[in-house]
């Protein structure tokens, strides 16, 4: 009786595993193949599966988003996610503790995938950058991973980062030797632009959003460069590798169609502003964590952006984790 039973819950494994793709992606999910419709998605929008990728990240939204390269070098959103959870407040990061997921311009490159990560699977974002070691900005392991529970890294469920990291996977076998990633604490639009002016952090916005810009305006990876502490866009590859991080700026252009842009969205936002009632501005977050202090029920509560249905320890709200194998019925 018993040889009966395993020899049907064997047979059961195979034909589940055999039916389902996702199986395969929760027993291997670094090496999960992209789900179908999405590599038909990717094919109708002139892209190959192997070809670049680019990463933008929005907090006040929770959105994460994937661009693709097409055929004709520029690029086009392929997919948005909802972030699970991302902790802190709207803002950069400054030191190390703080709970602060990055802001600003990074680059992932091969090693930079984790595929053991205890959060399921990981991204390091490459925080600190060159713009936040000459601002002296502290912080290591900010990641994109699994498992919707955050502090200070951008957290996703696992199913969506397995696809994140086998659309990252890809780009790499592809040639890809890095990918960008461009962290906003919002969309830049003029409404949120003059929503937050009032922010301490209303400077640093506008700085990316002149990067934010330029991708919007050519669809193309802006080349990044730190000069004088602080990021430049729309210059070649060969004068921003040349930049001293904490050294003075050459005389910068943008690009015409670019600085059409610039300005006329700041023209929007003064006009924005000025139609606004008080009440109608952002306010900024008060709560504050104290490095290397135990946070609080309460300060947790405030400072995670986490998305309905999951707890604080990213665990799926009503999901039961006593209740066995699948196929334990068959052996009792």
């Amino acid at each position: 009786m018993l040889v009966r039973r395993l020899v049907t819950a064997a047979a059961l494994a195979l034909g589940l595993f055999t039916l389902s793709a996702c199986k395969y992606s929760d027993l291997m999910p670094a090496n999960a193949p992209l789900p179908a419709a999405l590599v038909q998605a990717i094919k109708a929008n002139g892209m190959g599966v192997n070809s670049p990728i680019l990463v933008r990240l929005f907090k006040e939204e929770s959105n994460l988003e994937v661009w693709k390269q097409k055929t004709d070098g520029t690029y086009a959103l392929l997919k948005t996610y909802d972030i699970c959870a991302w902790s802190g407040k709207l803002g950069p990061k400054f030191q190390e503790g703080d709970r602060q997921a990055p802001e600003g311009f990074y680059t992932v490159t091969p090693g930079q995938l984790n595929p053991n990560s205890k959060f399921h699977l990981a991204v390091n974002m490459g925080f600190p950058n060159a713009y936040d070691r000459a601002n002296g900005r502290t912080g290591t392991f900010l990641m994109i991973h699994g498992s919707c529970n955050s502090s200070g890294c951008y957290a996703m469920d696992n199913d969506q980062i397995t696809e994140i990291f086998a659309l990252a996977r890809h780009s790499f076998e592809g040639g890809q030797r890095a990918f960008q990633i461009q962290a906003y604490p919002f969309r830049m639009t003029p409404k949120n632009m003059a929503r937050h002016r009032n922010s301490q952090h209303y400077a640093f916005w506008k700085m990316l959003k002149k990067g934010s810009d330029h991708f919007e305006i050519t669809r193309r990876q802006p080349n990044v460069g730190v000069c004088d502490r602080r990021y430049v866009f729309d210059q070649s590859a060969e004068t921003v590798a040349g930049l001293s991080p904490t050294g003075a700026c050459p005389d910068f252009d943008l690009a015409p169609e670019v600085a059409a842009k610039v300005s006329a969205d700041e023209t929007k936002e003064q006009t924005i502003a000025a139609s606004m009632a008080p009440s109608e501005f952002a306010e900024t977050a008060n709560f504050s964590y104290r490095t290397g202090q135990p946070i609080t029920a309460e300060a947790y509560a405030v400072e995670q952006h986490r998305r309905e249905g999951y707890d604080r320890e990213g665990n799926r709200i009503g999901r039961s984790s006593s209740g066995g194998s699948i196929f334990s019925g068959f052996l009792k």
